[in-house]
């Protein structure tokens, strides 16, 4: 699984990510199809790393799923998360500012789940500016 989600995100072979979309629709729909109203946010890179990048991977996980997606909040340009250690990331400041406040529960969406700490970020920033609820749905923990 490392293999393929680093050949997907870091290699840019976009295509991939449609190993995923049966999986992703089916562990979305069990997990959240009790809550109504739902928006889905993808974890936005920084346009520095969007450009690097070519695409968000984030946002091609939300669009395998069936609920609208928003991109509320935008994340401030930092050093890689993959290039820190558990301690950095645990103590880093909160690179995500609100772009649309959201009033509905939030389900945000990202590919790696390590630390939790970029979720925990997203969901502050989200809570803050109104969002009545925060969840969160990964592809792989990492």
């Amino acid at each position: 699984m490392q293999e393929v989600i680093s050949k997907w995100k870091y290699r840019g072979d976009y295509v991939l990510a449609e190993l995923f979309r049966e999986e992703v629709q089916q562990r979305f729909e069990e997990a959240f199809s009790d809550l109504d109203g739902l928006i889905v946010v993808p974890i936005p890179l920084s346009e520095e790393r969007l450009q690097e990048r070519g695409f968000n991977q984030a946002e091609a996980i939300a669009s395998f799923v069936n609920a609208p997606s928003e991109n509320a909040i935008k994340r401030i340009h930092t050093e890689k998360q993959s290039k820190k250690s558990r301690k950095e990331r645990m103590t880093s400041a909160n690179p995500f500012q609100i772009e649309k406040p959201q009033r509905s529960t939030i389900v945000l969406i990202d590919d790696i789940y390590t630390t939790g700490r970029t979720l925990h970020h997203a969901a502050e920033v989200l809570k803050s500016s109104g969002a009545p609820e925060v969840y969160s749905f990964t592809l792989v923990r990492g």
